[in-house]
């Protein structure tokens, strides 16, 4: 049921508020509701998340965090700064560890129903707050897990229930729903009631406003970093008693209303881990640092090149065809700098035309201006069908047709409706193992830290502490 103000209650029904209903699956949700085949997905989208940091903990991006942080005269404090030997409080450990998992954009996607535009990186926010505190307050793996799901599956169905103009007018999910579900994620583990839950909900979407103008730009990862800060401050502020709309998410001037205009209902409402988002659409692990919605269009092309040893020097035209609101949102058609490269299709094709893969050690700057480079990113036209034909059977949000003319007159051609890393080609657990032995070996960490993390992410439940997982990303 669409929603441009919350449901009336009907024939003597108490419809409890939407905000109430979150927060009381946040603070009635244990380790034992989540099933076994959820538990293992979230540790796989987990153990991704860690690598991302490790990785993005050498990005420019990350620099300047530290930077920052040094200058506020915080060191000491109980949470780990991953890839250093630095220690802040929670909230600070959680803007610079948000930021550095989402700074190479290689972190996982909730991406959206056909009906729907763009996608949600959940699991960064989530963790980071999550993560930062666990370590604070000596929490053990099974807490962290309990939290981590709680907040991505709520931020997940809030990114669901979200009218299409949220993203329409110009939000970035990662900081919106993104920052909700972290709050929820620290909620739970602060072990809130559902009065100061709600409370934190409330303060959390006060603070939500981030903007996909910043695409493209350092703002992009910071958005996952500020959506993590603001949520362990909401909670700490909750517990200290301070008060807020009780209706945030629902009501007239409230988060769904002023940033979208309204909200589905009946898209959240009695789905919160009923089913969890991990076996519903899935947390989609990219095997590419770019952006998810380019990377149908990736796999296609790797089939392609690889099939018929397809060279450079053979391609005359490459011709690409998505959805338009994928068009609009991958909008870096000829970009210049490594970080506009990371929102363009015709980059990633060109890149895996020339390299059969598409790595961080790709994105820089000298890399994607070089001629040959640019060259092939010329030979790429990239058109749209209507939005409307997604939701035709058979087709998906991120529906791709890919068109390879080779200079002997051949044409190669195929459609692709799911890429890899979704839940129809998932990346294995070893393939996230690798991902993150390359990730940490881009940014120069220590082997016996990178397998003991690997190993302790694993097993995680296990774990009566979560500083000894922590330990594995400091120096």
């Amino acid at each position: 049921m669409s929603s441009s103000l919350p449901r009336s209650p009907q024939n003597g029904e108490t419809q409890r508020s939407l905000t109430a209903h979150v927060a009381e699956f946040i603070t009635g949700t244990s380790f034992d509701d989540i099933p076994a085949a959820v538990l293992d997905l979230g540790k796989k989208s987990i153990r991704d998340t860690f690598a991302c940091a490790l990785c993005g903990s050498i990005a420019p991006v990350s620099a300047i965090m530290r930077r920052y942080a040094g200058g506020l005269g915080l060191a000491g404090g109980e949470s780990v700064v991953i890839g250093s030997d630095e220690r802040l409080p929670p909230r600070f450990a959680a803007l610079l560890n948000g930021t550095a998992m989402h700074a190479d954009d290689f972190d996982d996607t909730y991406l959206s129903s056909p009906d729907k535009i763009q996608g949600l990186h959940a699991t960064a926010p989530v963790l980071a707050a999550v993560m930062a505190m666990s370590e604070a307050k000596r929490r053990s793996g099974k807490d962290l897990l309990t939290a981590c799901h709680v907040g991505i599956d709520v931020g997940s169905r809030i990114f669901d229930a979200a009218a299409v103009a949220h993203i329409a007018n110009g939000f970035h999910s990662t900081g919106t729903s993104g920052m909700l579900g972290a709050a929820a994620g620290a909620a739970r583990l602060a072990g809130l009631d559902v009065e100061r839950t709600r409370d934190a909900l409330s303060l959390a979407a006060s603070q939500t406003g981030t903007l996909l103008c910043q695409l493209g730009t350092m703002a992009k990862p910071f958005h996952s970093g500020l959506a993590a800060d603001c949520a362990v401050v909401s909670v700490e502020l909750a517990a200290l008693g301070m008060t807020a709309c009780p209706t945030a998410l629902e009501a007239r001037w409230g988060f769904f209303h002023a940033e979208g205009g309204g909200y589905d209902d009946d898209r959240i409402r009695g789905l919160l881990g009923n089913p969890w988002t991990f076996v519903d659409r899935g947390q989609w692990i990219k095997p590419w640092p770019t952006g998810a919605l380019g990377h149908t269009a990736y796999t296609l092309m790797l089939e392609l090149v690889r099939a018929h040893d397809i060279r450079p020097a053979d391609v005359a035209r490459i011709g690409v065809r998505t959805r338009q609101s994928m068009r609009d949102t991958l909008f870096h058609h000829w970009p210049q700098s490594e970080l506009e490269a990371k929102f363009s299709l015709e980059f990633g094709l060109a890149t895996l035309l020339h390299e059969r893969k598409i790595t961080p050690a790709h994105f820089t700057d000298e890399f994607v201006i070089r001629p040959d480079v640019q060259a092939t990113i010329a030979k790429v036209e990239y058109t749209t069908f209507p939005d409307a034909d997604a939701k035709k059977p058979g087709y998906t949000a991120v529906t791709s047709f890919l068109e390879i003319a080779l200079n002997d007159g051949r044409t190669i051609s195929g459609r692709l409706d799911l890429p890899k890393g979704s839940p129809a080609n998932p990346m294995s657990y070893e393939e996230v193992a690798e991902k993150f032995r390359d990730c940490a070996a881009l940014a120069r960490w220590p082997r016996a830290k990178t397998e003991r993390a690997i190993d302790l992410v694993k097993r995680l439940e296990s774990i009566e502490d979560v500083g000894e997982l922590a330990a594995c990303f400091v120096h």
